[in-house]
C-alpha cells in the first residue's frame, strides 16, 4: 500500500507536470515553426540563452549579466519594496478593521488609489525622489500594500463576538487584546493578503525596471527586446514565472507553519 501510494504521488507530482511542460514545448515549438516565424523555437531559444544559464551570476556587463545575476537584483528590491508595503498596509488594515470612523473616514481614498497602475506611480516616485531606485521601491510598496490592507481589515471584522466578550469581561487593556485575540484571529486573513501582496510586488518590479532601465529581469527584457534578441525575451519569461511560482510556494509554507504551530 505504502509503495502504491509513493507510486501514485510520484506520477502526480513528477510525471504529470512533466507531461503538461512537455506539451508545451511542443505546442511552442508547432507556433515557432507555422504561425508565428519570428518566435524563436525552444532549441533556438536554449542556444542563444544558454549562456546566461549555465553562467548565471557572471558579470559580462552592466546589462549582460548572468539571469540569476539579474534575479538577485529584482529580489533585492522586491523585498525593500514589499517589507514597506507590509510596515505601511498591516497598520492601515488594523485601523480599519477596528474602527468605523477611520474606516468611513479613509476607505473612499483607499478605493481610488488601489486600482492605480504602477505605470502612474513611477513617474510620481521618480518626481519625489529623483532617482529610479527609491522611485521603484516606492512604487512596488503603493502597488502592493492594498492586498495587505484589504485582508488585514478583514479578519480584524470577521474575529467572533465571543472573542471580543471575554476581552471585556477579562478587561484586557487595548495592547493586550491586540496581541493576544486580534492579531492571533486575524492572522489567517493577514497571510492571505501577505501573499498577495507578494505576487503583486514582483509583478510590479518587472515593470518599474523596464521603465528605468535598472539592472534586473526587467531591464535585460526590455534592453533584448529593443535589441530584437527575442530568445532573451522567453527567457525572462521563464524566469519571471519561476520565481513568482518559487516565491508563492514559501509563503504557503511559511503560512502553514504558522497554522499549525
Amino acid at each position: 500500500m505504502q509503495e502504491k501510494n509513493f507510486g501514485q504521488r510520484a506520477f502526480d507530482n513528477v510525471v504529470l507536470p512533466m507531461l503538461g511542460v512537455g506539451m508545451v514545448i511542443v505546442l511552442w515549438a508547432i507556433v515557432s515553426a507555422t504561425l508565428a516565424p519570428a518566435l524563436p523555437g525552444p532549441w533556438k531559444t536554449w542556444q542563444v540563452s544558454k549562456l546566461y544559464v549555465l553562467s548565471p551570476f557572471d558579470k559580462r556587463g552592466e546589462l549582460d549579466q548572468g539571469i540569476l545575476r539579474f534575479t538577485w537584483y529584482s529580489l533585492v528590491r522586491v523585498a525593500k519594496g514589499y517589507s514597506l508595503a507590509l510596515l505601511i498596509g498591516t497598520p492601515l488594515g488594523l485601523l480599519l478593521g477596528m474602527s468605523q470612523a477611520f474606516t468611513r473616514s479613509f476607505d473612499p481614498i483607499i478605493q481610488i488609489l488601489r486600482p492605480v497602475s504602477p505605470l502612474a506611480w513611477l513617474p510620481l516616485g521618480l518626481v519625489l525622489f529623483q532617482k529610479p531606485e527609491p522611485a521603484g521601491i516606492f512604487t512596488i510598496a503603493m502597488c502592493s500594500m492594498w492586498p495587505t490592507v484589504l485582508n488585514t481589515a478583514l479578519g480584524v471584522r470577521s474575529i467572533p463576538q465571543d472573542y471580543i466578550n471575554v476581552a471585556r469581561v477579562l478587561q484586557l487593556s487595548r495592547s493586550k487584546r491586540l496581541l493576544k485575540i486580534t492579531l492571533p484571529a486575524a492572522l489567517p486573513y493577514m497571510f492571505t493578503g501577505f501573499r498577495l501582496s507578494l505576487g503583486i510586488a514582483w509583478l510590479v518590479i518587472v515593470a518599474a525596471e523596464m521603465l528605468t532601465g535598472a539592472p534586473g529581469v526587467g531591464g535585460f527584457l526590455w534592453q533584448e527586446y529593443n535589441s530584437l534578441i527575442y530568445e532573451h525575451l522567453i527567457l525572462c519569461i521563464a524566469t519571471i514565472g519561476i520565481v513568482g511560482f518559487v516565491l508563492d510556494r514559501l509563503m504557503s509554507l511559511v503560512e502553514n507553519k504558522l497554522k499549525v504551530a
